[in-house]
């Protein structure tokens, strides 16, 4: 009784309908996939040929094609690069074009300043023949070819404020 029930139901126009409508899903479906594995390529890669074998995995493993494209597709969108090199790119023109700012006062100063003209901290030391600024590991003055002196740098001594155990 089971199988001719089955085999009716099988052979009816229900059965055809069901499973023409699950094909025609499933077709819709392989397509709506291999659309976005192009879509999604064409963001993320930049060679043509590229693209072209990530549709082609989609097209060719059904269903699984993106899951494959999803494993060794890049992590990032052009865009994201780009975007990230310009900023990158803009730090770099902010650093290479920093403002000097005196070291104690924070007040901006000019590379050429030997001293600060708010606190008058001392910023570069002066060569001896011809008074340009030098820069601290200069060896020699590029202006007037004068051998630099090394200066030692004294730091100041602070006192401690806890008073010490007499002993």
């Amino acid at each position: 009784m089971i199988a001719s029930t089955t085999s009716t139901f099988f052979s009816s126009g229900t059965w055809l309908v069901i499973r023409n409508l699950l094909i025609f899903f499933a077709v819709v479906f392989w397509a709506a996939t291999v659309w976005w594995i192009y879509k999604d390529a064409k963001r993320r890669i930049e060679d043509p040929w590229l693209v072209g074998i990530s549709v082609l995995i989609g097209v060719v493993v059904p269903f699984f094609g993106p899951f494959i494209y999803m494993l060794f597709r890049p992590p990032e969108y052009l865009e994201d690069v780009r975007e990230r090199e310009l900023e990158i790119k803009a730090m770099e023109d902010r650093l290479s074009k920093r403002d000097l700012h005196c070291p104690v006062c924070r007040s901006e100063v000019d590379s050429t300043f030997l001293v600060c003209p708010i606190c008058t901290t001392k910023l570069k030391q002066a060569c001896v023949n011809c008074k340009a600024p030098l820069e601290a590991l200069w060896q020699v003055c590029p202006h007037c070819e004068t051998a630099v002196e090394p200066t030692a740098v004294t730091l100041p001594q602070f006192e401690s404020r806890r008073r010490r155990r007499a002993e």
